[in-house]
């Protein structure tokens, strides 16, 4: 199958429990719960994204014909030495293209491979580091993984349900939205109140980086 990219670039993981970690990013274009036209982000049913993922034209970004071609781009953009490869798959939806082509062509280049996902597509075998960030109102196939990062505050989710799912590590995020101090009180007052939780930021951001 070919691949829809919005844009590939080296940074360092912002979020999580991979924050500060050298990796390269692959974002796909296209998501299922929103479209990423403003139009159409009160119809939504994820409406808080802060990410654009609509098209081909960022950074590297492009149709990628095959999984060796686009593996080879991601390591081109490694840079220096071959050890500690990570990549990054995220969107948009990353599960909507991510295959077991692509995931075989990535390690065959040295990359351990962590996926960022919403978690309504059941994830393929092979990857590395799973994260899911559960949006409400979605239907969460994915049950299980590395982390759950939860962005908050969100209504509709059922903190004790997602609780009991098998996530080796519970993360809640503050959302970037236009009250952000609030959502920051809250996201500090889950943890306080939940102790298997604990608290990330978008790190990148309060760094300026990509």
């Amino acid at each position: 199958m070919s691949y829809a990219v919005k844009e590939i670039f080296l940074t360092l993981q912002g979020e999580g429990m991979q924050s500060g970690a050298r990796a390269v990013f692959l974002r796909f274009a296209g998501c299922n719960l929103w479209t990423g036209r403003e139009q159409d982000r009160d119809k939504a049913i994820c409406q808080f994204c802060d990410t654009d993922f609509v098209g081909t034209d960022g950074v590297n970004g492009g149709k990628y014909a095959t999984a060796d071609a686009l593996a080879e781009k991601v390591e081109s953009l490694w840079e220096g030495e071959k050890g500690h490869r990570l990549v990054v798959i995220t969107g948009g939806e990353p599960l909507l293209q991510l295959d077991s082509d692509l995931i075989d062509a990535l390690h065959r280049h040295g990359f351990r491979i962590a996926v960022e996902s919403n978690g309504t597509i059941a994830a393929p075998e092979g990857i590395d580091w799973l994260c899911i960030s559960p949006k409400a109102g979605s239907d969460l196939v994915q049950r299980s993984g590395n982390e759950l990062k939860l962005v908050w505050p969100q209504e509709g989710i059922d903190l004790n349900a997602i609780e009991a799912m098998a996530f080796d590590h519970f993360l809640v995020q503050p959302m970037d939205c236009a009250d952000a101090e609030a959502a920051k009180k809250a996201a500090i007052d889950l943890v306080m109140q939940r102790p298997k939780w604990r608290l990330t930021l978008q790190t990148h951001k309060l760094l300026g980086l990509q």
